[in-house]
């Protein structure tokens, strides 16, 4: 526990001072809570440069330490500005408090969405083998990993677990989202805009991508808002519109993308600028100029990587289209309605009957299609380009992708749908003033409001959590056992409290697996299973005839010698196979 919270502060306390500190030399005077993704922006492109060999992500951790040491004293002639605290505590702390509680209603830390997905296996080796100076599988594919030099900069630097630093970086980005909402409402009452930046930056698909451990999609989905937000400022905050720098902030922005999800990550900001450009044609050029090219300095370093990410299989339309889901998900989901505590799960299918999602969906659908149009008549061209690239996004994935590509489509947009469902209800106190009726519509946004919280903290309740420590290992191992049948003999606690059946399936994926509890084992193997592995607390052999292959700690890998009798009942798993949900 107390390692992932200290995660989680110091990837928020960094992102915040280092953040505004970059506002701030772009000129930007008051409290920005664009600071967060600016700032988180930062750290990830600056862990990922520093850390490229052993040990390197403690020089990571020092740098990104000394960058916020500056930025600190640099904004020390700031520290007055109480209103801009009193906001950030109203969102941070409830914020921190439903992303905990995935761990309180398991009862322990670990990896989060274990028993939903188990792709963060793979995270944790990158990272490891980023912690250790040595290339990985998603490495050499060009696969972004800004965020894994984060984590190894966490281990490296303050001796925090991998385990510890992915679950504290995905906490932190789930109190950073909601506090960078913040910028959207200004000249509210407190209550209001606390409880508006909560339902921008954790709508339900946000809350469910996190509750499956998908730290990318829910950072991709913060910097979008953000990007949006920023553009948003830049035209339309008198203190913004005459600053020379004043895009830079979306220039820094979309970098962090880039190190976070490659080329995909600019299909959204690009398009939202797009779209944005042409609503707000009369603009000057050399400001855009400017932000362009800290772009391309800040992106150059990892244009080779991108061109190779190109041929990851996950945009391959006839590669693993279904991933984890169970088919296409609604689009509906994405309006913050949708009562199931997994978002895979078709209307009707769980406890709560179809009807209920229809009738969430018709409401949302409505409020959505009124905000849209007074954000175009009150001229927030920003949100209303995000939001027309996301959807163009989603249609496209929809049309020409996978279901899983779709679905990510779908997350990463949902906080603008949030927000453009919001925005004319919570607005800013002009809009309260041009158009008083609005007041006796707050009985509909509190309805609005109270349901999708409810939605969002389903998800995060649903959530499950994984082991608390984990080894590469086991994965280690995979070429020696690939060929043939393999025991695992499990600790019953890591398979009935900790997810851990799923989570041991995938990391030895691509052979025969069975796996077993300790307490069940009765001394007799499978009938075909020529290895076992047991933890290294077990310094004897499983079963007669066995003897040991290889030390892995904390695993032992034991082998039968000779021919094998009999078919193995255990079943083959397969990579996409192992990825599906129960």
């Amino acid at each position: 526990m107390v390692a992932t919270y200290s995660a989680a502060l110091a990837v928020g306390v960094a992102s915040l001072t280092i953040g505004q500190g970059a506002l701030a030399l772009c000129g930007v005077r008051r409290w920005s809570w664009l600071s967060a993704a600016v700032g988180l922006a930062i750290v990830c492109g600056t862990c990922w440069g520093a850390a490229d060999g052993p040990g390197e992500g403690g020089m990571a951790a020092a740098l990104i330490a000394a960058l916020a040491l500056g930025s600190a004293v640099f904004l020390w002639r700031r520290r007055g500005e109480g209103g801009a605290a009193m906001a950030g505590l109203a969102v941070a702390l409830p914020a921190a408090a439903v992303a905990s509680l995935p761990f309180l209603v398991e009862g322990h830390f670990g990896i989060l969405g274990t028993g939903f997905n188990p792709d963060m296996s793979q995270h944790l080796l990158a990272a490891d083998r980023l912690a250790v100076g040595a290339d990985s599988q998603l490495d050499v594919q060009g696969y972004p990993l800004g965020p894994h030099a984060v984590v190894a900069a966490l281990n490296d630097g303050f001796g925090i677990g991998l385990v510890q630093g992915f679950s504290g970086l995905t906490l932190a980005v789930a109190v950073l989202a909601p506090l960078v909402a913040l910028a959207a409402f200004e000249d509210q009452p407190l209550a209001r805009r606390a409880a508006a930046a909560l339902l921008v930056g954790l709508p339900y698909l946000v809350a469910s991508y996190y509750a499956q451990g998908s730290f990318k999609e829910t950072m991709q989905a913060l910097f979008l808002l953000a990007f949006v937000l920023s553009l948003r400022e830049a035209a339309g905050n008198p203190e913004w519109r005459e600053l020379p720098l004043r895009f830079v902030p979306a220039a820094l922005i979309a970098t962090g993308s880039v190190y976070v999800y490659s080329f995909p990550g600019l299909l959204w900001l690009g398009g939202a600028f797009l779209v944005w450009l042409l609503l707000e044609w009369k603009l000057p050029l050399k400001p855009l100029l400017l932000a362009f090219a800290v772009f391309l300095i800040g992106v150059l370093p990892e244009l080779g990587r991108m061109i190779d990410f190109q041929r990851f299989e996950t945009f391959d339309p006839s590669g693993p289209g279904l991933g984890n889901l169970f088919g296409q998900l609604s689009p509906f989901a994405a309006l913050g309605i949708w009562p199931s505590g997994d978002f895979r799960v078709a209307p009707g299918d769980g406890a709560v009957p179809a009807v209920v999602y229809y009738l969430g969906a018709a409401f949302g659908t409505a409020l959505l299609i009124y905000g849209l149009v007074q954000c175009w008549r009150w001229r927030e061209r920003a949100v209303v380009g995000g939001l027309t690239a996301a959807a163009g996004l989603y249609v496209a994935a929809r049309v020409g992708g996978t279901p899983y590509t779709a679905a990510k489509a779908l997350q990463v947009g949902a906080p603008l749908v949030t927000l453009a469902t919001l925005l004319p209800f919570v607005g800013t106190d002009r809009v309260w003033r041009v158009v008083p009726a609005m007041r006796a519509k707050g009985a509909i946004a509190a309805v609005y409001g109270v349901a999708a919280a409810g939605c969002s903290l389903l998800a995060f309740a649903n959530a499950p959590v994984g082991p608390t420590e984990y080894s590469p290992r086991l994965t280690a191992l995979r070429p020696l056992i690939a060929a043939d049948s393999t025991l695992v003999i499990a600790p019953d606690r890591l398979l009935d409290e900790e997810q851990g059946e799923r989570f041991l399936a995938w990391e030895l994926r691509g052979g025969r697996v069975c796996i077993e509890r300790e307490s069940a084992t009765d001394g007799t193997p499978p009938p075909g299973v020529r290895f076992v592995v047991t933890a290294e607390a077990i310094d004897r052999a499983p079963f007669r005839g066995f003897a040991l292959r290889r030390r892995a700690a904390p695993y032992l890998l034991w082998e039968r010698p000779g021919p094998v009798q009999g078919q193995s009942p255990c079943p083959l798993i397969a990579v996409r196979q192992a990825r599906q949900g129960p």
